[in-house]
């Protein structure tokens, strides 16, 4: 008789679940709303891939995007700018990820996207908080599906979604073993990510003297502000280093001649997803607050399938398909507050998060594109430098593989392994290495992921 209620207990769950989600009638898309904590909403959106393989020996995988900023959508930017199904004209993505798993889009942390709080007071102050909430995102999901279950997570992120994805993995671990989450975690992707923001703003000045895009008082003036900001993260003023880093990349526009910071060898706003990603979380109110430079920044948004910007797409197209997003709800509309309220958590490194993840035994991947500069390669290097995992010198000592992609024989990129910690330096490629690097980054994700639609490994 126990058991019996027990059963009739579960499905009551299981209904309940679907009852507060919607999905297309095929069921190849579900999404809809969890609350995280009273009043504060999160929005995700699930992809179930048509390209499923079974194979008993390799469980499909579920890949969970977390999206940069903080503040920028991945239920927009990763999903129809970068690897979704369907590209910001609505038409189909023949690099999408869901070819090696599953697809995740949550707009974290709440405030972001459709992602929206009923009280000001309640957007997240630090990545703990912002993992706290996804932790309790993913027990909602998770616990109420058994399909989703059998399948392993790995968590992918994208610049500032590093930090989101180091924490949560850890905050996701302690709920597994606590018997509160029921899913296996199969690793975590840390694409172009802001790891350790005082190793990547060192890295700036000398990486553009390299370039030929400074001169000796660009660097010179670069430099100085470095020291400070260095000075500032060291006396744990961690807000006060994040307004001197404002000011830094005024300097670096000055000096540089408005170089681009998500592809060093264009000048900015001629990445049209780069601008428009900027223009996402960086809105006026929130730029003076940090400097009379960015609040000078000219933004624009990218065109999208109904002829203007990102916001109007969602809110429009998307929001008429979604048919869940409240009223007073619209797209966006508090992301300059999650930008505010993470100000004394933006320069704090989480490299110690990243040797618990390594020490732990968990899938850790790097990926970073070769001409990116606000999460530079030169910067990586460094922060991995400071890694405490045992095994760190026996994975430098390695010799690095070449990666290829297509007929041309071209060199596409590198990748080095050792245990549970592998690095792919990704050529040709700039913040958004999906956009840049289609083919090689699918190529990547279903080895990382261990996809058994995968070709073998690269």
């Amino acid at each position: 008789m126990k058991s019996h209620n027990s059963i009739v207990l579960l499905l009551l769950c299981i209904s309940l679940f679907y009852a507060s989600a919607t999905r297309t009638p095929e069921g190849s898309e579900s999404w809809g709303y969890v609350e995280v904590r009273p009043k504060a909403h999160m929005f995700w959106w699930l992809y179930s891939s048509p390209y499923r393989v079974e194979d008993p020996s390799k469980p499909w995988p579920i890949i969970l995007w977390l999206q940069g900023g903080p503040g920028s959508s991945g239920v927009a930017i990763g999903n129809f700018e970068e690897i979704g199904p369907l590209d910001s004209d609505l038409k189909p993505r023949n690099s999408t990820w869901l070819k090696m798993a599953d697809l995740l889009f949550v707009d974290n942390p709440v405030g972001t996207g459709f992602s929206y709080v009923e009280d000001k007071t309640l957007f997240v102050k630090t990545d703990e908080e912002a993992a706290a909430d996804l932790t309790t995102l993913l027990i909602e999901l998770f616990n109420r599906n058994e399909n989703l279950q059998k399948s392993p997570l790995f968590i992918v992120a994208e610049s500032y979604g590093g930090k989101f994805a180091v924490t949560l993995a850890l905050s996701a671990l302690k709920a597994i073993e606590a018997g509160k989450l029921m899913l296996k975690l199969g690793g975590v992707a840390l694409g172009n990510s802001w790891i350790s923001p005082e190793d990547f703003v060192a890295s700036w000045g000398p990486l553009l003297m390299d370039l030929s895009r400074f001169d000796n008082d660009g660097l010179e003036s670069s430099n100085r502000l470095v020291e400070e900001i260095k000075k500032e993260i060291g006396k744990g003023k961690y807000e006060e280093a994040t307004i001197l880093w404002s000011i830094l990349e005024g300097v670096i526009t000055l000096h540089s001649n408005d170089v681009d910071f998500y592809n060093f060898l264009l000048d900015s706003s001629m990445d049209p997803v780069a601008s428009s990603s900027a223009a996402e979380f960086l809105q006026p109110k929130a730029l003076r607050r940090y400097s009379q430079y960015l609040s000078s920044l000219k933004l624009k948004e990218s065109s999208t399938a109904n002829g203007g910007s990102r916001k109007d797409f969602m809110n429009d197209v998307i929001r008429k398909k979604l048919k869940i997003i409240p009223q007073n709800v619209t797209f966006g509309m508090q992301s300059n507050s999650v930008f505010d309220a993470l100000a004394s958590d933006f320069m704090k490194p989480r490299i110690n998060e990243v040797d618990k993840l390594l020490a732990g035994g968990v899938n850790v991947t790097i990926y970073n594109g070769q001409v990116d500069l606000i999460c530079a390669t030169k910067g990586v290097h460094a922060w991995v430098e400071k890694l405490k995992w045992a095994h760190l010198k026996s994975f430098q000592t390695l010799e690095r593989t070449p990666l290829y992609c297509g007929d041309d024989g071209h060199t596409k990129g590198f990748r080095k392994s050792f245990r549970n910690f592998h690095f792919y330096w990704i050529l040709d490629a700039g913040h958004f290495v999906p956009v840049d690097q289609p083919c090689l980054s699918l190529k990547m994700v279903g080895d990382i992921t261990g996809s058994p639609a995968a070709s073998p490994s690269m």
